[in-house]
């Protein structure tokens, strides 16, 4: 039996699954935390990555397997020297201290329009293109020692091969590669460093692979320390987002909301988007294919802090949520609580409309649930905009979040369409594995994850009585 390793790298920590290879089927898995970070300036050390992925191996028990995949946090910036070597701690999707760069750059084209013709997206702060602009400004004496720029899973997959490489789905997520065209736009580089021209830039980054082109066979050095066997195939890896999508068998018209560190909603797409608003991500997928996304900076964590102020555990915090009707009493909750990304408010903080007397804990809960989803169907809203057709499919929820019954209520009160929620628990890891045994077999991504039957599950039915319009004109005045 054929055996993957699928891996998640995320904000949190870094999880593994081992599947067979022909069936899908769970074999082992294992975990590992990340130091915790936060914003405004929210980086990580990616030596901390690497020594997360040898503990969730070693927790997973496995010392054989035949090709693995990395699936990571995208956007973040690692910044190294002409040797290889780390220069600065990385900066992570979630910093916000390029918000001053973004605005910056987006000044440097024919407004909006012209970046997301260019590059799909308009710039934000999570971008890799304004890191190295901050980069550039704020420190230019690592700047100027900067040999190559790699994004966190492009880091472990040359911790793994040696291979500097990258995949069209997390190339897409940088504001400097167009999924449009399929090419870097080192003329969008040029506005940060004029300097190295269009060759010096080339040379600091790396080469785009195919959705099933290995990066090459895993290092001696690099198996000894996961404690592997052999020399696996290592493939291309790509972004979360792009990996959960592959975990879920996502395929056209249906609709995933991704409840995370992060809240995303996107769909599958044949054709890539150029939304001049700024809210949808035109990012390219694993697959060939297209995923535009909408993402916000607050989402679970939310919740989390409802669960610490209240002292209450998640399943506690979810049953006091749903102990009270939709609409939360006219509780209204902005969740805004590190700033936000969508809409493009940096340093905003989060915030409470609709107090009474008479208003109960349980209002606030559950406001705190409804406002996490209101703001994604403000995403949702934004792709169909841009044309992307959600109205053919499922609705599938999928992250952390997509534990909570809190999450899985309200979510199908406020679409009035049913839920799946995908049985796969860790779909990045997931998707991560199918990733790899399709660079195993030379078969396409999508073959496998349909072959493995991903994405079925649970369905949660919506309550027919509840006002999901009223709810969002709420939230909508609320947030104004």
């Amino acid at each position: 039996m054929a055996l993957v390793l699928g891996i998640d790298s995320s904000t949190q920590s870094t999880k593994v699954e081992v599947r067979d290879a022909d069936t899908g089927a769970l074999v082992a898995s294992g975990q590992a935390p990340h130091p915790p970070t936060a914003p405004p300036r929210s980086e990580q050390d990616p030596e901390a990555w690497w020594s997360a992925l040898a503990g969730a191996v070693a927790a997973a028990g496995v010392t054989e397997v035949d090709a693995l995949a990395v699936g990571a946090q995208q956007h973040g910036m690692v910044a190294l020297g002409d040797k290889g070597q780390v220069l600065r701690p990385a900066k992570l999707w979630n910093d916000t201290e390029t918000a001053a760069d973004a605005g910056w750059l987006l000044q440097q084209l024919d407004g909006p329009a012209a970046w997301a013709e260019a590059a799909g997206s308009v710039p934000v702060a999570s971008f890799t293109i304004t890191k190295l602009s901050w980069l550039h400004r704020k420190e230019p004496e690592h700047f100027e020692r900067l040999a190559h720029v790699l994004l966190p899973h492009d880091w472990l997959t040359y911790r793994l091969t040696g291979a500097m490489v990258t995949d069209r789905g997390d190339a897409s997520g940088t504001g400097y590669w167009s999924p449009a065209e399929g090419r870097y736009r080192t003329d969008l580089l040029r506005i940060v460093d004029d300097a190295p021209g269009d060759d010096g830039w080339l040379a600091r980054l790396p080469r785009v692979l195919g959705p099933n082109e290995p990066a090459g066979p895993l290092f001696r050095g690099a198996a000894e320390v996961l404690g592997l066997r052999g020399e696996p195939l290592v493939a291309a890896g790509t972004g979360d987002n792009m990996a959960a999508a592959l975990g879920t068998g996502l395929g056209a018209g249906d609709v995933a909301f991704s409840l995370g560190t992060s809240g995303t909603v996107y769909a599958v797409s044949e054709r890539p988007t150029a939304d001049e608003t700024g809210a949808v991500a035109g990012f390219a997928d694993a697959t060939g294919r297209f995923l535009p996304l909408v993402c916000t900076l607050n989402a679970t964590g939310v919740t989390d802090d409802m669960g610490r102020l209240f002292g209450l555990d998640a399943d506690a915090l979810s049953d006091l949520a749903l102990s009270t009707p939709a609409g939360s009493g006219g509780v209204v909750m902005v969740p805004f609580f590190n700033g936000e990304r969508t809409p493009n408010r940096p340093d905003a903080t989060g915030t409470v409309a609709g107090l009474r007397h008479g208003t109960s804990k349980a209002h606030l809960v559950r406001a705190a649930y409804e406002g996490v989803v209101c703001s994604l169907f403000e995403g949702l809203d934004a792709l169909v905009a841009a044309g992307v057709d959600v109205s053919s499919g499922r609705t599938v929820l999928v992250g952390g979040g997509a534990r909570s019954r809190a999450y899985r209520h309200v979510l199908a009160e406020l679409s009035g369409r049913p839920v799946t929620v995908p049985a796969a628990g860790e779909l990045v890891a997931t998707g991560a594995c199918v990733q790899a045994a399709a660079a195993l077999t030379g078969a396409d991504p999508v073959t496998v994850a349909s072959a493995w039957g991903l994405g079925a599950g649970p369905v949660v039915e919506p309550d027919a009585g509840t006002d999901a319009a009223a709810i969002r004109a709420a939230y909508a005045a609320a947030r104004g």
